[in-house]
C-alpha cells in the first residue's frame, strides 16, 4: 500500500514529495511483520524498517555458522540494529541514515566485504601517499577479507558467530539454530539507535 505523507521530507524539507509504502508478510521464525518504507521523490531518501506484530523487547540474535544451510538463513535487520562478527572484531552500527533490510547470512557477509573493500581502497590511497600505518592497514584488511571468503566458501564453518543486537526488537535471524536472549540494560545503553523513527497516526500524517 502506498500513501502520500502530508509532512516535509526530513532530509530535504520538500513538502508533497514524501510517500510511505507498507507491506505485511509472515517470515518463518520471525512471525508477522510490517515493512514500512519512507521515500522522497525529490532527494531520493529511502528509509526502511520492519515492525513486528508483537512487541519483542530488546533482543540479541546469535547464530553460530556451522553449516552451508546457515549461510542461507534469512536475516531481518531493523534500522536500529548493530551487526557483529565478534571473532573478527567487525561491527556495523546504525548511522543517521540507517535503513532496514531483508537478506540472508551470506548477504550480510557480503555487506561486510563491501565495507572492507571500501576502507581498503582508501588505505591503498593513503599508502601511496606515504600515510603512516596505511601499509599495515592494507595487509590487515586483506587478511579480514580472506577469512570472510573462507567462511563463505565453507572452509571455516563453525569458527564464527553472527550477532544482531536490536534495542527495538525489530531484527531477527530466522533459523531454528539461532539463539535469542534479552539485552541487558548496560548493553542497550551502549548501542546506537540509528535514525529517529517516524510515527504515523491513523490519517497517515507523519510526525517525529
Amino acid at each position: 500500500m502506498e500513501s502520500e505523507i502530508d509532512h516535509p521530507c526530513p532530509i530535504c524539507g520538500e513538502s508533497g514529495e514524501l510517500k510511505m509504502l507498507s507491506m505485511t508478510a509472515e517470515i518463518p521464525y520471525f512471525g508477522e511483520h510490517t515493512q514500512i518504507t519512507l521515500a522522497c521523490d525529490k532527494c531520493g531518501l529511502r528509509q526502511t524498517d520492519f515492525i513486528p506484530a508483537e512487541e519483542k523487547g530488546s533482543l540479541c540474535h546469535t547464530l553460530q555458522i556451522t553449516t552451508a544451510e546457515h549461510l542461507r538463513a534469512r536475516v531481518v535487520r531493523g534500522s536500529s540494529a548493530t551487526v557483529r562478527l565478534p571473532e573478527l572484531d567487525l561491527e556495523v552500527s546504525p548511522g543517521s541514515h540507517s535503513t532496514g533490510y531483508v537478506s540472508n547470512v551470506e548477504g550480510v557477509l557480503l555487506r561486510f566485504l563491501d565495507i572492507i573493500d571500501m576502507v581498503a581502497r582508501q588505505a591503498v590511497t593513503d599508502s601511496a601517499e606515504g600515510g603512516e600505518g596505511a601499509e599495515e592497514a592494507v595487509l590487515a584488511l586483506g587478511e579480514l577479507r580472506s577469512r570472510l571468503e573462507r567462511l563463505m566458501s565453507g572452509d571455516a564453518l563453525g569458527e564464527y558467530n553472527l550477532e544482531i543486537l536490536d534495542p527495538t526488537g525489530h531484527s531477527a535471524i530466522a533459523d531454528a539454530d539461532a539463539v535469542v536472549r534479552e539485552l541487558s540494560q548496560e548493553e542497550v545503553e551502549d548501542l546506537d539507535y540509528g535514525p529517529n523513527p517516524m510515527v504515523f497516526n491513523s490519517s497517515d500524517d507523519a510526525v517525529e
